[in-house]
């Protein structure tokens, strides 16, 4: 499937923050790029541009396709609860998106990788499917043979993550979902209303 590959710090200039992480590059050029990028920040955008960069930046965060994001929507929209928050919920429950938050992979693009590569586990079984929707008590863990990846040592080392709602154990190298997000929980700086109202039209 098609994914964005291109330079991650011009994507972040142009949404203004730091989507994929911190960058030293993105400090130095905080605003939009292209030629005319300072100019271009003054420009009063309309109400329909606001929203379709929201939407935008929420995608290229979670590294999901237009196509999969409609359909995160549209389920979103059927749940019970707030249809932005329960949008960025079923975000936040992606495999590629838990491998990361726990640590494992330093980005969701590397977090892609490792599940893709058959790396990761859930339950103890291997899942290869980075959208693959974990629920509250799934167990998401690191290969045995995969335990000693020089690549997952080093994230874990130098990117200790915690949030209330992952269990980690880094001695098994695992760790409990041990249940979907509050809105509050989840540290993306998205406007979720701008895309309900968007997609709304």
């Amino acid at each position: 499937m098609a994914r964005y590959r291109g330079p991650k710090t011009k994507i972040a200039r142009r949404f203004g923050d730091p989507i994929f992480g911190p960058d030293t590059s993105f400090e130095k050029r905080n605003y939009p790029p292209g030629q005319h990028g300072l100019m271009r920040r003054r420009k009063k955008t309309s109400e329909y541009a606001t929203q379709l960069m929201e939407k935008q930046k929420a995608k290229y965060t979670y590294g999901i396709l237009e196509r999969q994001f409609r359909n995160l929507f549209e389920k979103a929209s059927r749940t019970k609860g707030i249809t932005g928050e329960v949008l960025l919920q079923l975000c936040e429950c992606r495999l590629d998106n838990v491998v990361y938050r726990m640590g494992i992979s330093p980005s969701r693009r590397g977090a892609r990788q490792l599940v893709n590569h058959r790396h990761i586990t859930v339950n103890g079984e291997v899942v290869n499917i980075p959208s693959y929707s974990l629920k509250a008590g799934d167990v998401v863990g690191v290969r045995e043979r995969s335990k000693s990846l020089k690549a997952i040592d080093e994230s874990l080392s130098s990117n200790p993550r915690s949030f209330d709602w992952i269990d980690w154990n880094s001695d098994t190298k695992t760790g409990k979902f041990v249940a979907v997000p509050e809105r509050e929980q989840i540290p993306e700086n998205i406007k979720e209303q701008l895309i309900v109202e968007l997609y709304s039209k």
